[in-house]
């Protein structure tokens, strides 16, 4: 499994978390990683990656840990695939494929619990 040495990690929570980790491998090419269960068949933590870029998700907790939507934005080398593969599983496509002004190609599609989830080639760079 590859070893993430990134400092900020997007993590979710969702309503039916087995079924989240099984929607983002299957639209959007995540890998599962750690999976710790939680009880009545919840998830405590799990850990996902795309590429060499990991997430974190578990199931939701009113308590401490309410679902959201958020918005995320992903960079992808080929997004015309990846569109494919997401709309061949089924997922929500907010915004079709285009390509924006700043010479990056994008796309954005919602999961189940309503997180906007951003693909595309622009990539930020440091000064």
């Amino acid at each position: 499994m590859p070893v993430a040495i990134q400092s900020i990690y997007p993590t979710f929570r969702y309503r039916d978390a087995p079924g989240a980790i099984d929607f983002l491998e299957r639209a959007f090419g995540f890998e599962c990683g750690m999976v710790v269960e939680g009880p009545n068949g919840t998830i405590a933590h799990a850990e996902l990656h795309l590429g060499g870029e990991w997430i974190m998700l578990g199931s939701k907790r009113e308590d401490i840990f309410p679902s959201g939507p958020t918005t995320t934005y992903v960079v992808v080398d080929d997004p015309d695939a990846l569109y494919a593969r997401a709309t061949g599983a089924g997922a929500e496509i907010v915004r079709e494929l285009f390509d924006t002004d700043y010479g990056s190609r994008d796309f954005a599609a919602r999961d189940p619990d309503g997180n906007v989830w951003t693909f595309g080639t622009y990539r930020p760079e440091a000064p």
